[in-house]
């Protein structure tokens, strides 16, 4: 398995959970777990995929600017995550959050996955892109 891979296996689980979040109504259980487990989930792999894969490619030239622009949105989502705890489950304001969360996470993945794995995979050697995804996989499970 390479960086790649791992890192979409769990861009996958994340995409499922963000898309079951915002058909959740009110202040309910269902809510509250999958809030849960969404927030775990995007803390984790944000702080492993950017130890793991972003902090290598800060040094190439050719993926510096990505490397630094999706850490910038690691700490949008951070900020969102932080309004909905902040807000009320049964209010409108919380939908309103969770759907421009839905909307972050959904488009800072598919730029991940278009555009920055191109330029991570011409600036990795394929030694590279194996161990970055052993270290990545035992430290997210």
């Amino acid at each position: 398995m390479n960086i790649f891979e791992a890192l979409r296996h769990d861009h996958d689980k994340q995409r499922e959970l963000v898309d079951a979040l915002i058909q959740t109504h009110g202040d309910t259980e269902q809510r509250h777990r999958l809030m849960d487990e969404l927030k775990t989930e995007l803390e984790d792999h944000a702080k492993f995929e950017e130890r793991y894969f972003y902090n290598p490619l800060m040094f190439d030239d050719l993926t510096h600017e990505k490397a630094r622009h999706s850490v910038a949105e690691h700490h949008e989502i951070d900020e969102l995550i932080e309004q909905l705890e902040d807000t009320e489950m049964s209010s409108s304001a919380w939908l309103v959050a969770a759907k421009k969360l839905h909307h972050l996470v959904h488009h800072h993945l598919s730029e991940e996955e278009h555009e920055v794995f191109q330029l991570a995979g011409k600036a990795l050697t394929e030694g590279q892109k194996e161990s970055l995804a052993e270290q990545y996989n035992d430290a997210m499970h």
